[in-house]
């Protein structure tokens, strides 16, 4: 796989991955198109590295970009002893196994800060490294099923709907590792001591929800789903279907930016229409504005609306999106070996996060993986001979 330089905040920064799914590659993701120098262990079947080499055509697994991949078999001795090592030289670790798994590899955070006392350990789980469910499997739904959020989100006249696995998964696990990671390596930098970021996606989606606490608290919130201004209830917050089957998004939540909406829709000064904010209202205002928009395809309502502070834009899918133009004139979407992706984000001004490399097939990247940690090429060639490696 051919890297470009590593740039970013993170550079300078080690990180060692013991390969997960979902959350925790993500966070690796992201500590990697920061600059961090990570590298990602997996547990490659024999002959992976043949099989890399033999593959065509861009890997599809993204999530896993930006880092190569080393295939190794952590019930050998000699991948425990090689890993261990590794440890030695970096300033984080993370992995995404359920309570207890990497202490019984002899990987768990004493067996690490023995050889490395300042190593900042990341776990990702769904349920967390203690309470009474933390051994249990479970997937996005579940933990923001329990954590409150999925309960939240969805329509009054029908049940929550699961917001993909973006709430558990990426923004309550992922992001929330990640956030984790580089506070613990701010203070590591001080202290000289590592310690456990225990990221749970029950605990981040529930954190997730702390504006939709304080609204309640306030009460402004109601208990009922789909009533409340960002649920669904309020007619200026809600998607509308368009004439040609597509969708309109329109947020206009301030009153100078309802305005703009209602003057879009050609509804300004109209006398049967209800105040902003009465509630009791609001069915029958987003059956008025569900008519208003089946008139025209969102094409048209995204010219009439273009350039104004409606908060009105067009539904786009995840394959178009590219091609809006504001996406494309802050290149919020890149193009690596000919697969269009996410850009990293956030941005920074100095020290920009880049795409260093696209994702590889597990094991791809073995040889020059561990070389650029410094392992040399003879205590590679004894590994892969013991089966260590893969």
């Amino acid at each position: 796989m051919v890297e470009t330089s590593r740039s970013g905040p993170l550079s300078g920064i080690k990180i060692i991955e013991l390969a997960g799914i979902g959350p925790s590659p993500y966070t690796c993701m992201m500590l990697a198109d920061a600059g961090a120098q990570v590298i990602r262990l997996e547990r490659a079947a024999p002959g992976a590295v043949e099989r890399a080499a033999a593959f065509e055509g861009p890997y599809w697994d993204l999530l896993n970009r930006s880092r190569p991949s080393v295939g190794v078999d952590l019930k050998n001795p000699d991948a425990l002893e090689l890993v261990l090592g590794l440890v030695e030289q970096a300033d984080g670790l993370t992995e995404g196994f359920r309570p207890g798994v990497t202490e019984r590899m002899g990987l768990g955070p004493e067996d690490c800060w023995a050889r490395n006392p300042a190593l900042v350990y990341g776990r990702m789980t769904g349920w967390g490294q203690d309470g009474p469910m933390a051994q249990l499997a479970g997937h996005d739904i579940d933990y923001i099923g329990i954590g409150g959020a999925l309960w939240s989100i969805g329509r009054a006249d029908s049940p929550p709907v699961p917001p993909l696995n973006l709430v558990g998964d990426f923004g309550g696990g992922g992001l929330l590792l990640a956030f984790g990671m580089v506070a613990a390596l701010l203070e590591a930098k001080t202290s000289g001591k590592g310690q456990v970021v225990d990221a749970a996606m029950v605990d981040g989606s529930a954190s997730l929800m702390t504006m939709m606490y304080s609204f309640h608290q306030f009460g402004i919130w109601n208990e009922e789903r789909g009533s409340n201004m960002l649920d669904t209830g309020a007619p200026f917050y809600e998607v509308y279907e368009t004439s040609d089957a597509k969708f309109f998004a329109v947020g206009g939540i301030e009153a100078k930016f309802y305005a703009e909406l209602l003057e879009g829709m050609g509804l300004t000064g109209d006398p049967d229409l209800p105040g902003q904010m009465e509630r009791d209202k609001w069915p029958a205002m987003k059956e008025r504005f569900a008519a208003v928009f089946k008139t025209k395809t969102r094409d048209e309502w995204a010219a009439i609306f273009e350039g104004t502070d409606a908060c009105a834009v067009p539904v786009l899918s995840p394959w178009e999106a590219h091609e809006h133009p504001h996406n494309a004139a802050r290149s919020t979407f890149v193009s690596v070996d000919g697969v269009v992706q996410p850009a990293p984000a956030p941005r920074f001004s100095r020290t920009p996060s880049v795409v260093s490399r696209p994702p590889s097939p597990p094991g791809a990247d073995t040889v020059s993986g561990l070389l650029d940690w410094g392992v040399d090429e003879g205590t590679i060639a004894k590994l892969q001979a013991s089966g260590a490696l893969s």
